[in-house]
């Protein structure tokens, strides 16, 4: 059913876990996740920030700013451009020593506006990336004026970056990401258990992701195909972890 092949590291809070704590055997076999921009699913909400990093360098701007609320893939964008780019990921305590260090080797900020960044030290890599033509891509969830930065300067120069919004995945986008991340895994899914996630899902890319590797394992445990009813507890154990969360 699903062919043995690079072994992934799963995550803490990885949804295999979940199936596995249930009480069932759940071989996990690996996959490969296919994360090129080959296979980065465009549809009308995403087109322009995709086509923006598939342009670089050729930008008429140093300065990106992807926005997008959680789990709209804004920061599968951001790791696509910094793959092209050689970017570091820049981590909350490290901008200010970036801009001292200047050049102009690219730089990724994600979550601009929650991960607890150095105002001082993001005020001073902006700059630096204005004056030396410097890279940045930022990603954040909410408009630059709702930023919670004390002073007006960090948002004065996000507010100069070029800005593409990216809106959640519509059922279309959604059934497509479940066909090739099923496919990613070898497996074949009638298309009327495709439709039944999509129609009872949380609306993001980030709760395909997590279906998928619950579907598989259900049905991997069992010796079946990934069925309406595998699907069925696939949606119930997701939405048990959300009540559990407080989402």
């Amino acid at each position: 059913m699903q062919a043995p092949a690079k072994r992934v590291e799963t995550s803490e809070d990885d949804p295999a876990e979940m199936v596995a704590a249930e009480g069932q055997l759940v071989l996990d076999l690996g996959h490969i996740e296919a994360q090129s921009a080959d296979d980065f699913m465009v549809c009308e909400g995403n087109r322009l920030a995709f086509e923006h990093v598939m342009a670089f360098p050729a930008w008429t701007s140093p300065m990106t700013l992807i926005e997008g609320s959680a789990k709209s893939g804004k920061s599968h964008v951001a790791r696509i451009w910094a793959g092209r780019a050689g970017a570091i990921a820049a981590l909350p305590d490290e901008l200010d020593g970036l801009a001292a260090e200047g050049g102009r080797r690219p730089v990724l900020i994600e979550d601009v506006d929650r991960a607890g960044y150095d105002e001082q030290g993001l005020f001073h890599l902006l700059n630096q990336s204005m004056r030396d033509e410097r890279p940045v891509l930022m990603t954040a969830r909410t408009p630059v004026a709702t930023w919670p930065y004390a002073t007006n300067d960090v948002k004065s120069r996000a507010r100069l970056a070029a800005h593409f919004p990216i809106a959640a995945p519509d059922d279309i986008l959604l059934s497509q990401m479940f066909v090739k991340l099923f496919a990613d895994r070898q497996l074949s899914v009638d298309p009327k258990v495709i439709s039944y996630l999509v129609a009872r899902m949380e609306r993001s890319s980030e709760e395909v992701v997590a279906l998928v590797s619950i579907a598989d394992r259900l049905a991997l445990s069992r010796g079946r195909a990934i069925t309406r009813a595998i699907a069925a507890e696939a949606l119930a154990l997701r939405a048990g972890r959300h009540t559990d969360e407080g989402e």
